[in-house]
């Protein structure tokens, strides 16, 4: 039976990237996509079959504004939505709120609870409920009117790595020398208030994505961001899209990510529900340290659905059944080949079955 479903944030890469699985695996399903940006790029593209990426498209209120629910329900009714994937992590919280006020979402979704929300979403009290840990490096929280400078010396010391407490894509990153880049840091991103400093981690950036209903750890598997899209134009060389990754057959990754989620449900008192991405770091010794856990699909959500892990189709099931009984039990999902990716500006990702193919002698002069 054909669907009408609701992406919010549609200019973003992984709403994008989550409507086209849609696309793929429900030709027949109606998809209506909602942006605060005119300009939203979703809005516009089309499929590799010439067909429009969504069906339809609206302008919405932000998150924030009095009118966005009331925009919301209206949508729900006239457009018959049968169920929603909300991305923009403010908006996820803003949803978790309305269902605290009102014992039911606007419409059928997948998402974890306002209190777990908030607290992940937010890195300065992500590190201070994990404070005192293994699971995340040593961590301060800084503000431009609080910068804590002998703290960062002596807590951290240098080098650190410094990046705002909201938002993905390394917004606000780079690696600290010194009090000077500090404090110069500081005065070049003024416009933003907050920011976390921890310890600087040489290893590998990992990335975990794990679907949980009602406290139960369903399903997880695991990546490895190599190198990034664009990486000269940050200062950190860490721009949030990675360019080439590796998919991994590392059941510690899944282990450590799982510990931590109980971990934190113990510490707040609610269960985990919903998909949570980790981004993870390791250190010198190869130990793993938790940078950041978003409260919703990651941006590789598309490229793993195309190797054999597929959460957004997990997720259908959930929203369309109610419960997870149709959802496979793969705490420790192993790729049936060394996958490699890779991804760049306006193009659709490529996959490769190994990294074999850098050393073919045919493609080298």
């Amino acid at each position: 039976m054909s669907k009408t479903i609701l992406v919010t944030g549609i200019g973003g890469l992984t709403p994008r990237s989550i409507t086209t699985i849609i696309k793929e695996n429900h030709p027949d399903y109606k998809v209506i996509g909602c942006d605060v940006e005119k300009k939203a790029m979703g809005f516009f593209m089309t499929m590799k079959d010439g067909k429009k990426l969504v069906d339809e498209y609206y302008i919405c209120p932000r998150c924030t504004d009095p009118e966005y629910f009331p925009w919301i329900e209206r949508l729900v009714e006239e457009k018959e939505i049968d169920y929603a994937f909300v991305q923009p992590e403010s908006e996820i919280v803003e949803w978790g709120e309305y269902y605290e006020k009102n014992g039911e979402f606007p419409c059928p979704v997948f998402m974890g609870g306002k209190l777990l929300s908030e607290s992940l979403r937010d890195k300065s009290i992500m590190a201070d409920l994990l404070e005192g840990t293994d699971f995340i490096p040593k961590t301060i929280k800084v503000t431009q009117e609080n910068p804590r400078f002998e703290e960062v010396e002596s807590e951290i010391g240098f080098p650190c790595w410094i990046r705002a407490t909201e938002g993905t894509g390394g917004l606000g990153s780079l690696r600290l020398d010194d009090i000077s880049s500090y404090k110069s840091w500081l005065f070049i991103n003024a416009k933003i208030p907050e920011f976390t400093v921890s310890e600087f981690l040489t290893g590998r950036h990992l990335a975990n994505e794990m679907l949980y209903y009602n406290g139960e750890y369903v399903k997880g598997a695991s990546l490895e961001c190599a190198e990034y899209v664009m990486a000269n134009t940050a200062p950190s060389h860490v721009t949030g899209n990675t360019h080439f990754g590796r998919f991994l057959n590392e059941n510690r990754i899944n282990e450590f990510c799982d510990s931590c989620i109980k971990y934190l449900e113990k510490k707040l008192g609610v269960p985990a529900h919903g998909i949570l991405s980790f981004d993870l770091k390791e250190d010198s010794q190869g130990n793993m340290k938790v940078t950041e856990v978003n409260i919703r699909h990651m941006a590789y959500a598309g490229v793993m659905a195309h190797v054999g892990f597929d959460l957004i189709e997990d997720t259908i099931k959930i929203m369309e059944d109610g419960n997870a009984d149709r959802v496979e039990r793969d705490q420790y999902h192993h790729y049936e080949k060394p996958y490699i990716f890779l991804r760049d500006v306006d193009v659709e990702p490529i996959i490769l079955d190994g990294e074999e193919i850098f050393d073919d002698p045919k493609v080298r002069f």
